[in-house]
C-alpha cells in the first residue's frame, strides 16, 4: 500500500490556525512523496470559494492560507469539498476554485478506507 494521508478540515475564516494546518501537513506529506488530500467540510468548504482565502490574515504562525492551499494543490494534492455543505451555504459549484471536486458521504469514506493516516482539524 502506497502512503497515504486525508486531513478533515471544518475550519476556514472562524479559526485560520486550525484551517491552515491540514494544509501544514499534508504539503509536507507531497514533499515527502505521500499522497495527500484534504476533505473540507462544514465551514471548511469556505476555503474553496474563489477569493476567499485571498485576504485571510495567517494563523498559528504559519504561511498564510492562500499561499498554503496554492502550495497544495501545485505539489498534486487532492481537494475534496462537502456537498451538502456547500449546497447548505448556497455555494455553487461554479463558485469553487480550480482543482476542488465536490464530493460525497461514499467517496469521503473510500478516501478514509485507503488512507494509512486520517487527521481533523
Amino acid at each position: 500500500m502506497e502512503d497515504k494521508i486525508v486531513c478533515v478540515c471544518t475550519h476556514s475564516g472562524d479559526d485560520t490556525e486550525r484551517a491552515s494546518m491540514p494544509f501544514v501537513m499534508s504539503v509536507a506529506a507531497l514533499a515527502m512523496d505521500t499522497q495527500a488530500t484534504i476533505v473540507l467540510q462544514g465551514d471548511g468548504v469556505n476555503l474553496a470559494k474563489k477569493g476567499y482565502v485571498d485576504d485571510l490574515p495567517p494563523g498559528g504562525g504559519f504561511p498564510p492560507l492562500k499561499k498554503l492551499l496554492a502550495d497544495f494543490l501545485e505539489l498534486g494534492g487532492k481537494l475534496g469539498v462537502c456537498g451538502p455543505c456547500i449546497k447548505s451555504r448556497n455555494i455553487a459549484e461554479s463558485d469553487l476554485i480550480e482543482g476542488a471536486a465536490v464530493t460525497a458521504a461514499a467517496q469521503v469514506l473510500e478516501e478514509a478506507a485507503s488512507a494509512t493516516t486520517v487527521l481533523t482539524y
